[in-house]
């Protein structure tokens, strides 16, 4: 038996390959930036062949480090952004238009009429999710409707669509056209009961099923399929585990019993808590999702909290106000200031996420005056992720009727131990992070070295996990409460910005 399973994570500002040994541990890895390209106002896409690009570079260049070859790999895993959507000629492989980000708020007109028609039950009961510019049919249907000549050619069986997971799959394998229900489920397409793509949904959507990838399971013996001897790597290894970003962080972060969750610090920020095969329709604005799907064992499901801007509001500080040059500035300057000045950052770029799913939203800076300077907008936009953080925990404890009495985080930005410590503060809850902070690629990892046998069964995890650090809150309750009071307030004058 080989000795590592690869994964490749497919982000929303980079590409990564990690090669992963049987104890869950990294032995090398390689990540590389893309592109992100705004064409105008609340527009975000991606170049999909630059994203392939990526891709192999970072696999090649892995494999280089670690002195590994294609057979000293038992399997690889995918994971990825979700809800990005690419439709590719079928023939040529080449896209017929960049890919639309799950960020983009172009569909916001679609979701109205959707809403308008009265088909909000409908998706909701069907498919989970809310109607909102977040997921994948929505963006099909706008390119069906601005790109001449393309449902047309859909229609003929001439055009393909994936999120980033099948177009890397159809990539690597030569041409398999699969998905897994992780994915499908955040299209706004996908039957939660069936895991089948719904005749309704796609009626509604005038979206053409022969456009859609198979459905297989997360974890799957069978195979998608092996990677092509022209590819990057060189040689045929199984490509056998498939999870949408924040499902793999979830089986990485071994969340396997009801009630189990976790949040994840990227470009947004994620909390998944499992509510094992029940499926649980939310109360309270959180949506509901498939968590994995191992083989031929049942599907499991999970309440979702989204959150649009975590990092990617840190990133904003960088590239767009020049306030920092590097992420890791941030620890420093906010440690500089008690609080943050009387002001708030509320970074609804791309409108508010769970628990509003407010598309009408927009960012706001509010509480300025003279005394405000960069430091405290710098901890403004740190506090901004634990604020958002608690609206969705609060959510998560409504709908699960259970209290969750400490946090399992995972991602880039967790290595800001300042941040970490604000977390626990504003929740008034303990937070842990584990030895191993890319559990997005550890559970890609595990999705594929279960199809293999390389790890028995999800109990076999378990023992890879181990904690990092943790941190206890200090805040005492009236100044927790006072904070969150000025965040809530905060939040209403982010409404109704956009004319509808």
């Amino acid at each position: 038996m080989p000795d590592y399973v690869g994964a490749i994570d497919s982000g929303t500002t980079s590409t990564r390959f990690i090669l992963f040994d049987r104890a869950g541990q990294i032995v090398a890895s390689d990540q590389r930036e893309h592109e992100q390209i705004f064409p105008r106002s609340g527009w975000v896409e991606h170049d999909p062949l630059e994203i392939w690009q990526r891709t192999c570079q970072v696999i090649e260049s892995t494999l280089a480090k670690a002195n590994v070859t294609a057979a000293d790999i038992a399997a690889v895993g995918i994971t990825n952004q979700r809800e990005t959507a690419i439709l590719w000629d079928k023939a040529s492989g080449e896209p017929v238009h960049n890919a639309i980000v799950w960020q983009d708020t172009r569909t916001d007109r679609i979701c109205r009429e959707l809403e308008e028609n009265r088909f909000g039950d409908i998706f909701y009961q069907t498919a989970g999710l809310p109607l909102a510019t977040y997921f994948s049919g929505p963006k099909i249907r706008w390119m069906f409707d601005n790109l001449p000549g393309l449902r047309e050619r859909a229609e003929k069986g001439e055009i393909l669509f994936g999120n980033v997971d099948t177009w890397l799959i159809w990539r690597l394998t030569g041409g398999k056209h699969v998905t897994d229900p992780t994915n499908a489920s955040r299209t706004m397409l996908m039957n939660l009961e069936t895991l089948d793509w719904d005749p309704q949904l796609l009626k509604i959507l005038g979206i053409p099923r022969q456009i859609l990838p198979e459905i297989r399971p997360s974890s799957d013996p069978d195979f998608y399929g092996l990677t092509s001897v022209d590819g990057p790597f060189g040689a045929e290894i199984p490509v056998c585990g498939d999870l949408g970003d924040q499902q793999a962080a979830t089986v990485g972060q071994t969340c396997f019993s009801v009630g189990e969750a976790k949040n994840t610090y990227g470009t947004g920020c994620f909390m998944l808590l499992n509510t094992g095969e029940q499926i649980v329709h939310s109360r309270n604005g959180l949506i509901t999702t498939v968590c994995y799907k191992m083989g031929n064992s049942p599907a499991v499901y999970a309440l979702e909290g989204s959150i649009a801007m975590a990092g990617a509001t840190i990133q904003w500080l960088r590239d767009s106000l020049k306030l920092i040059n590097h992420a890791s500035e941030t620890e420093e300057i906010a440690r500089s200031v008690d609080d943050a000045g009387g002001c708030y950052l509320v970074p609804a770029f791309s409108g508010l996420f769970a628990p509003y799913w407010r598309s009408d939203a927009r960012g706001v800076l509010v509480g300025l005056t003279r005394y405000v300077n960069r430091a405290h907008i710098v901890r403004a936009t740190l506090e901004s992720i634990c604020y958002q953080t608690r609206e969705v925990l609060d959510a998560m404890n409504a709908d699960s009727g259970v209290p969750l009495t400490r946090l399992k985080v995972d991602g880039g930005a967790t290595v800001n131990n300042f941040l970490m410590q604000l977390q626990a503060d504003i929740l008034g809850q303990e937070v842990i992070r584990p030895q191993v902070a890319e559990t997005t690629s550890l559970g890609a990892a595990y999705a594929a070295g279960l199809a293999v046998g390389f790890w028995d069964n999800l109990e076999s995890l378990r023992a890879n996990w181990q904690i990092d650090a943790t941190w206890q809150p200090h805040s005492d309750e009236t100044t927790r409460a006072e904070g969150y009071a000025g965040w809530k307030k905060a939040v209403t004058r982010t409404f109704d910005w956009v004319e509808e």
